[in-house]
């Protein structure tokens, strides 16, 4: 008994130190295993980390050169051939690559420029938001009110954003609109007005966090915190955006124009637009001692200015003006035009998938926000931007398949990613300006400037020589494998906003109403458009890259009028 008994210790002792061993194997084996998979991954963020200039940032893959351009129209290089009709570039930019637009290094320097950079800015702005509790307001807490989205407490302008919003700059944007009132919802929403149309409610249903200020107070669901801004004397009064939009015949019936008619002694084109900004109305129109105000309607279009002698006759002091010599000088107030800020998604999931499609830099954010604003449907888009969705695009955090969205933007190209896309809008702009405005947004985000260093570097050059290309094989791609393609001018759409934004609404099949289309014009700005014409101090085109670019825009000129569209605008073409 003893005997078996030992043999029995034994072999425990023995199991017990192989298992012991055995763990200790599996431990070491683990740890090596996430040391190198950490190493792996430090090295990969240190190729993507973001960087305060682009000279530090990963180069494009191709210096500049003039490629050859191989597409279903022909080949584009030395001799650029669409079709039978064929143009020229000097002899001695031969020898160069052949251009394919969905060539791996192109699509890897988008993905990595478009999302990784973006999303990485994102996030640094995101970590030095550094919450804030007890923040002192600058206006008058009213209260905790109803807000219904069929009938707004506050009419007047909305804003988002969905990462940064606080108190103050909710105040501070509906002030320099013009507003008293400044209400916020959900956290992230802020609306802006100068009457309170509903019914106050409990202080405790308002209980959302601001996103960007925690602690403070941004409204609930359905319920909105409530601000009385801070006033200032009319001379202090300082609004932006105040426009002066021409000289206009006055309409033969103003109440069917929809106008507000007040009479004032001593009237001035200042407190013509307070008055009409207190009635929050977007134009007032002056005609002194008479000031009208209300918005752009089918019978005021503001489409057909007169010369401007005309306004300084009929509100000089001289002679009185005889009805048939009535004229108004008008002025864009900042206050938003809300005929058309309601959106939503589609109230039934669409069949058909409508592309957006532009080479980057050609407005496509534009676009989609003149889209949203005519048909009152959000636009999709097959990237994910936290900086469009941040500022109120909330289809781009929408799946670009699920046919909620009205249109999905794309910069794709290339067989493939076209033919999923039963029908596309192919928008297309001058690519010295699409190339500035790409660079722009590359070194200082959506609304920002690159600085002269920038301009000076050698992404510069090396930015124009990957890129010039892709603005030309992007249009031929979709020319060539698009089923159904409507083509629009950015150029063109600037000049005629109205008639192209009609002809956009017909293609996607949507009704839309004059006064809608109106109003989109009316808020055609938005909130991405860059402030004021800023550009380098220098010419940054070089005399070759004016070559290269050129080049591309007669073959792109061809091309389109071989399918029968119109052609570049002239501004385009060389001369």
């Amino acid at each position: 008994m003893p005997r078996p008994f030992y043999r029995l210790q034994r072999f425990l002792r023995r199991t017990q130190l192989l298992f012991l061993f055995l763990g200790v194997a599996y431990i070491m084996a683990g740890s090596v295993l996430l040391l190198q998979r950490a190493s792996l991954v430090v090295s990969q963020r240190g190729t993507s980390s973001v960087l305060p200039l682009p000279s530090l940032l990963p180069s494009p893959p191709r210096a500049l050169e003039t490629p050859i351009l191989k597409s279903g129209y022909g080949l584009m290089g030395p001799r650029l051939t669409i079709k039978g009709h064929e143009g020229s570039l000097p002899d001695d930019q031969t020898g160069q690559h052949w251009l394919v637009s969905r060539n791996q290094e192109i699509r890897r320097l988008r993905r990595r420029w478009f999302h990784s950079l973006m999303a990485e800015h994102d996030m640094n702005r995101f970590e030095r938001v550094s919450p804030k509790r007890k923040a002192r307001h600058k206006g008058t807490y009213i209260g905790c009110f109803l807000d219904d989205a069929k009938d707004r407490t506050l009419k007047g302008m909305v804003f988002y954003d969905f990462r940064k919003m606080t108190t103050t700059l909710c105040q501070d944007t509906c002030t320099e609109s013009g507003y008293q009132y400044a209400g916020l919802e959900y956290g992230s929403e802020c609306y802006c007005g100068n009457r309170i149309t509903s019914t106050r409610m409990k202080e405790e249903e308002c209980n959302l966090d601001c996103k960007g200020e925690k602690g403070s107070v941004c409204g609930g669901v359905a319920r909105l915190s409530v601000y009385k801004v801070e006033e200032l004397l009319p001379g202090q009064r300082r609004y932006r955006n105040v426009r002066y939009r021409g000289c206009f015949r006055e309409p033969d019936n103003a109440t069917a124009a929809s106008l507000v008619h007040v009479v004032r002694p001593n009237l001035t084109s200042q407190s013509c637009i307070e008055i009409c900004m207190d009635k929050e109305f977007p134009l007032a129109m002056l005609r002194s001692p008479d000031c009208f105000c209300g918005f752009a309607t089918s019978r005021f279009t503001l489409h057909e200015p007169v010369e401007e002698e005309s306004c300084g006759q009929a509100n000089g002091s001289r002679s009185t003006p005889t009805p048939s010599q009535h004229f108004l000088q008008v002025y864009q107030t900042p206050v938003q035009d809300s005929r058309c800020t309601e959106r939503k998604f589609l109230p039934e999931k669409s069949s058909s998938l409508v592309a957006l499609s532009s080479f980057p830099g050609a407005g496509n954010t534009w676009v989609r926000h003149l889209i949203e604003l005519s048909t009152g449907y959000y636009t999709g888009s097959y990237y994910f931007d936290g900086t469009l969705y941040n500022r109120g695009f909330k289809g781009e955090k929408d799946y670009w398949k699920s046919g909620r969205t009205i249109c999905v933007k794309t910069h794709e190209s290339g067989k493939r990613d076209i033919e999923m896309y039963d029908s596309a809008i192919l928008l297309i702009r001058n690519p010295y300006r699409s190339l500035m405005a790409e660079f722009n947004r590359k070194c200082a985000g959506h609304l920002g400037y690159a600085s002269d260093e920038h301009w000076k570097s050698k992404e510069w050059p090396e930015f124009v020589g990957s890129y010039a290309s892709w603005w030309a094989s992007h249009v031929l791609d979709w020319l060539r494998f698009g089923r159904r393609v409507l083509v629009i001018h950015y150029e063109e759409l600037q000049e005629a906003l109205v008639p192209r934004l009609r002809i956009i609404a017909d293609f996607l099949n949507i009704s839309v109403t004059e006064e809608r289309l109106l109003c989109a014009e009316s808020n055609k700005d938005g909130h991405f458009k860059r402030s004021g014409a800023r550009r380098p101090t220098f010419d940054p085109f070089t005399p070759d890259m004016r070559l290269l670019i050129d080049g591309y825009i007669v073959a792109v000129d061809q091309a389109l009028r071989a399918n029968n569209c119109s052609g570049l605008p002239q501004e385009y073409l060389p001369r």
